[in-house]
């Protein structure tokens, strides 16, 4: 996967947060930005050296349509293993903003756990880690992990924990990304 590097002006002042520490901040009407990577519904952004994260709804200020989180929907009967499907699905369209490699795929996905919760309802239950411990982006991976997963048809919860243990490594990349990587 490769994406061309994009120069665009910002049309009007855009919410974003800083990459790598997940801070909120205004890109304003006018800058220069150059997009280096558009994945999982968000663009990552560079603005005087400066990294920024700016979501999908947000994508008309970089010259695109915006875009809304889609809902999840699936064929046949609510199951567990059809909840269990979607959500890795899901869980593989969350990317990290410096690395164009999805969340399951860079191994930071530990478990996903489907359990029945009500009528037809389900909650999820997913332990995943982050690259570097002090990664200020973990809390807005992990968030939209969450919104992601709770797009699902048939699930009313998820809990979404950043774990420690095991550490995470560059061992824990998948054979197709750490090829991708150059890692091979």
């Amino acid at each position: 996967m490769s994406y061309t590097r994009q120069d665009v002006i910002v049309s009007r002042d855009c919410p974003a947060v800083t990459v790598p520490y997940g801070s909120p901040v205004t890109i304003e009407k006018g800058c220069e930005a150059t997009i280096t990577q558009q994945l999982g519904g968000s663009y990552t952004v560079m603005v005087e050296g400066n990294l920024y994260r700016v979501e999908g709804v947000d994508g008309d200020a970089l010259g695109f349509e915006p875009t809304e989180a889609a809902v999840h929907t699936h064929d046949g009967p609510v199951t567990a293993q059809a909840v269990e499907d979607a959500a890795w699905s899901l869980l593989a369209t969350c990317y990290d903003p410096e690395i164009p490699i999805d969340i399951v795929n860079l191994g930071l996905v530990y478990s996903c756990q489907v359990m029945p919760a009500a009528d037809e309802q389900f909650r999820i239950e997913v332990q995943m880690t982050l690259t570097a411990p002090g990664c200020g982006m973990g809390t807005m991976i992990a968030d939209e992990a969450r919104n992601k997963l709770l797009s699902i048809h048939g699930v009313d919860e998820v809990k979404v924990d950043l774990v420690w243990d095991p550490p995470w490594s560059r061992e824990m990349i998948s054979e197709p990304a750490r090829l991708q990587m150059g890692l091979l």
